[in-house]
């Protein structure tokens, strides 16, 4: 007679006395809420086992401590021995179709709470670059490595070329940590109030829901040595898919901010405060959005703000973890390791964004102000060079439109100076754009870094929301549109440790200093 076992696995079934146990059939058995580890519990560390001829005391033994949920401890009655298997390897436990499941199910809400529930890894510069180098494959576990390679401690000759193996310990990773924070997001665009109602923000949900149960069917660790390459490419063509799906989140969640404030004013929802309480829950707090057609102070909404930063912070984290793996899987570039340039030079990045800016500039009003640049014109540093032209875009293109309109058309503008500053002993490389365009209000500046305070005309807004623009950003947009360019430049700034600040002079003109890190050690300030 084959020998039974008795299976401590994820299958949840509350009891450790088992009587009238079947030599036939396994039982599992499973600690209620059991995450890390059950051996390590005294509940389970030791186990009856009673059936109809006999009863059997069973120690869990400790070299077995390393167990985790995705294990099955197995104990063979007859010979008294434990053992562990993958729980994937089970045929008793066959894996959920989630694809195939409503987003509302409760199967897909358990697994994103599960998800929800996890800490989120941060990254830093250094951390990326080394990783894409090569440096960290010391640290390829035997899952990463297709459950048989040989020792890893070479790197690649050409540190800008990513080898197979360093495609695959990043796949591992992001086939990890992406899922967790995908329904972190998940989570919060499912409680943030009023908001969440919205038609645009509820599309964006659906999209990290897909997202999120795409990135979970394929299967956690390479299967074998051979098919390590073959699993790491069917990653890559999902998360090329999904970076090219979410494009477009950015234009969606300002659209869907957009339909939040046409439907306050028109009188479509009942009094709010900043917290989201109704008219009879309200507290000492000043009521900040009114009813019907009463001024709508939306842009001071704190904890719509608040929910937006994190959002919008969370996606620049998303879209670079899935950007560098992809950029690593490309032939390789002079000077870049993925996204990331290692001689990043302001001077050049200042001068392309520039000529866009005067470009966008002329379109609008038939001329342009003249850009001056002084300073560290020679210095490199690491940085992502994506980043730092969205930013300098937007401090450009704004001092460029304030400049013009304050001094009118055909006027002889006064010149917008550019200022790079670096030392040897400098924690940051600082970049500020001075113009004389009249300035900020003192009572607009907490307002401007507001993702719904624009100046741009009602039908300029209304017609870019109507517009579904499938990049992140782009030369073909008006210069003043949906109001959300300046805190996401800050929030590109803040990624990697930087920051972005606006000193104004109302009546003459404003100052804007952009803050970047030269180490490039500063982790990820991942929201929760």
């Amino acid at each position: 007679m084959t020998p039974s076992l008795l299976r401590l696995g994820s299958r949840p079934t509350q009891a450790l006395h088992l009587s009238g146990y079947s030599l036939k059939s396994p039982v599992s058995v499973c600690r209620s809420g059991a995450s890390k580890s059950l051996v390590s519990c005294a509940q389970v560390s030791r186990c009856t086992i009673q059936t109809s001829t006999t009863r059997t005391l069973a120690s869990v033994p400790s070299t077995l401590s390393s167990w985790h949920s995705d294990q099955t401890l197995k104990f063979n009655i007859t010979n008294h021995r434990w053992s562990s298997t993958s729980a994937a390897s089970s045929n008793n436990e066959p894996k959920i179709d989630y694809l195939s499941l409503p987003h509302s199910s409760p199967e897909v809400q358990n697994l994103i709470e599960h998800h929800a529930r996890k800490s989120q890894t941060s990254a830093s510069l250094q951390t990326l670059m080394k990783t894409g180098r090569g440096e960290f494959l010391h640290k390829l576990s035997k899952h990463n490595q297709g459950g048989g390679f040989a020792s890893v401690t070479s790197r690649p000759e050409d540190e800008s070329e990513a080898t197979p193996l360093v495609l695959v310990q990043v796949a591992s990773f992001l086939r990890r940590e992406l899922p967790i924070r995908l329904a972190h997001r998940i989570h919060d665009l499912s409680r943030v109030s009023y908001l969440q109602d919205m038609k645009s923000v509820q599309q964006v949900k659906d999209l990290y829901t897909t997202s999120f149960l795409e990135i979970l069917s394929v299967d956690k660790h390479p299967p074998t040595r051979e098919g390590s390459e073959a699993w790491e490419e069917q990653f890559a063509k999902i998360l090329e898919n999904i970076y090219e799906r979410h494009s477009s989140v950015l234009v969606q969640m300002a659209r869907g901010a957009f339909e939040l404030r046409a439907a306050i004013r028109r009188g479509a929802l009942l009094g709010v405060d900043d917290d989201g309480c109704d008219e009879g829950q309200k507290t000492t707090n000043e009521k900040e959005l009114q009813v019907g057609r009463d001024a709508v102070e939306f842009e001071l909404m704190e904890s719509t703000h608040a929910f937006l930063d994190r959002f919008y912070i969370s996606r620049i984290g998303i879209r670079v973890l899935i950007g560098q793996y992809l950029s690593l899987r490309q032939p390789p570039v002079e000077n870049y390791v993925g996204i990331i340039c290692s001689k990043t030079s302001p001077y050049e990045i200042v001068k392309r964004a520039i000529d866009d800016a005067a470009f966008m500039c002329t379109r609008k009003y038939g001329d342009a102000p003249e850009v001056i640049i002084t300073g560290r014109l020679d210095m490199t540093f690491p940085y992502v060079p994506t980043h730092l032209h969205y930013i300098m875009l937007e401090l450009l293109k704004n001092s460029m439109r304030a400049t013009v309109e304050y001094h009118g058309i055909d006027a002889d503008y006064p010149p917008i100076k550019v200022v790079i500053a670096d030392g040897s002993d400098n924690e940051d490389v600082i970049i500020k754009v001075s113009d004389e365009g009249g300035g900020i209000p003192r009572s607009n500046m907490k307002r401007i870094w507001s993702y719904l305070f624009t100046t741009a005309d009602p039908e300029i807004q209304e017609g870019m929301v109507a517009f579904n623009e499938n990049v992140d950003h782009s030369i073909d947009s008006p210069l003043a549109g949906l109001g959300y360019g300046l805190p996401i430049s800050r929030s590109y700034a803040r990624y990697f440790g930087g920051d972005l600040s606006i000193m104004s002079m109302e009546g003459y003109g404003t100052d804007c200093f952009v803050y970047l890190t030269r180490l490039g050690n500063t982790r990820e300030p991942l929201p929760i």
